[in-house]
């Protein structure tokens, strides 16, 4: 199976339409799209982003916490389709946090993005007192991710959202014939969470064939 690693799942043609219908982003934007693409910085393809971003609009959070930051594309687009949202964002790579806050300072929305530099496995401490989010948004690294949730999904209220992005891994999860050993082992990783996720008691999780692939997990466990 071929893996594209550019683009979504979708075909390629129906993707390329789906673009063109996608709302103009300001200038800094396309920047910030234009450099991960020239540098290979992994962000959210378009037409996923898109589709997380009407999502939010429906549930119309206050406060998102998201788990790998990497140049600040994703929370400067939430942030700017959400005018009242905060943003609690963690990176561990120092110079995508510092591209991150490069890119977040051009948009004047320091303010209401704040950026954690650390690991994420490291830091879940400093928010045992900070008030509980309304959506957690994983999209780090990808072998991590159950850690990640139970982590972090106790800071989200009752009633909140966990968005997991990538969880199709270009549709290899559904591919039991893969060649390459490493990316068998990644498939087999992100199945065994979709499979977690599906199961899990406390959440009623769909996945979105967007992009590639978002789990949305809504909470019914208390808070903490």
């Amino acid at each position: 199976m071929k893996v594209d690693w550019s683009g979504t799942m979708i075909n390629e043609h129906v993707e390329t339409y789906l673009k063109s219908l996608a709302p103009v982003r300001c200038e800094q934007v396309e920047m910030i799209e234009a450099y991960a693409k020239e540098h290979q910085v992994p962000i959210m393809d378009l037409v996923g982003m898109e589709s997380l971003l009407q999502l939010l609009k429906l549930h119309q959070p206050k406060r998102i916490l998201e788990i790998g930051t990497a140049i600040g594309y994703s929370a400067i687009r939430m942030a700017q389709a959400l005018p009242d949202v905060e943003i609690l964002t963690i990176e561990r790579d120092r110079a995508r946090y510092e591209e991150a806050i490069k890119n977040i300072k051009a948009l004047n929305l320091m303010d209401r993005i704040e950026v954690k530099y650390g690991d994420a496995l490291d830091l879940a401490q400093i928010l045992e007192s900070a008030p509980l989010f309304d959506v957690l948004f994983i999209d780090a690294a990808k072998g991590q991710y159950q850690r990640f949730f139970d982590l972090y999904g106790r800071f989200v209220k009752t009633g909140g959202v966990i968005y997991s992005d990538n969880v199709l891994f270009r549709g290899l999860v559904a591919d039991e014939n893969i060649d390459n050993k490493r990316l068998r082992k990644i498939a087999e990783k992100i199945n065994g969470y979709n499979q977690w996720l599906i199961n899990h008691e406390g959440y009623d999780t769909r996945i979105l064939p967007v992009g590639d692939g978002l789990a949305v997990s809504i909470k019914h466990l208390e808070g903490r």
